[in-house]
């Protein structure tokens, strides 16, 4: 299996490149387990973080690094579900469709949290942003909601994403063809 290796937060990390159809493959990037890469990219996020009164981020692979980032500054986080609980009422949800998803998914705030984020600065911040669908339900979660977003952010950006101008990365990270080769 071909791997791509890059500095994320300082630190060096291999990442698998593994197809997501037949035409393209992607750097995969799971910071679940790497304790040392999510403390040092909570760190480096939070040197450039916008001043906010919340942070909020998609299930689930980003709630290690806003838990990081809410540990290190005290900022508190919210978290936007795929799926109701039963103690969630007055639910928002906003369907999205992601590059290393097959399907759709639902995207879920209750009202308790919409409560909190009502005219608070709010900063978006997820693990990778690539096509910007998950970044784009976020941000109409969080309008819905009432709140103002102050910054948007994630440890990578890949694709189109790494030329956007309104999110702050830490690194690019490219796309692959099926050999294993960037774009």
């Amino acid at each position: 299996m071909p791997v791509y290796r890059m500095n994320i937060a300082g630190l060096e990390r291999d990442l698998p490149v593994l197809p997501v159809n037949d035409q393209l493959s992607i750097g995969a990037f799971v910071m679940f387990g790497d304790v040392e890469l999510t403390i040092h990219a909570a760190a480096e996020l939070l040197k450039r973080m916008p001043e906010c009164d919340y942070i909020i981020a998609p299930e689930a692979k980003a709630i290690p690094l806003i838990y990081e980032m809410s540990r290190q500054s005290g900022i508190p986080y919210l978290l936007a579900r795929k799926k109701a609980k039963a103690y969630m009422s007055g639910v928002f949800k906003v369907e999205v469709r992601s590059i290393t998803t097959a399907e759709v998914q639902t995207l879920i705030i209750d009202s308790a949290d919409a409560d909190k984020m009502r005219g608070k600065r709010i900063v978006i911040v997820d693990d990778v942003i690539s096509t910007g669908e998950s970044l784009r339900a976020m941000e109409e979660l969080v309008r819905e909601a009432g709140g103002n977003i102050v910054g948007k952010m994630a440890v990578l950006a890949e694709g189109d994403a790494i030329e956007r101008k309104d999110i702050i990365v830490l690194a690019p990270l490219p796309l692959f063809r099926p050999d294993g080769t960037a774009l």
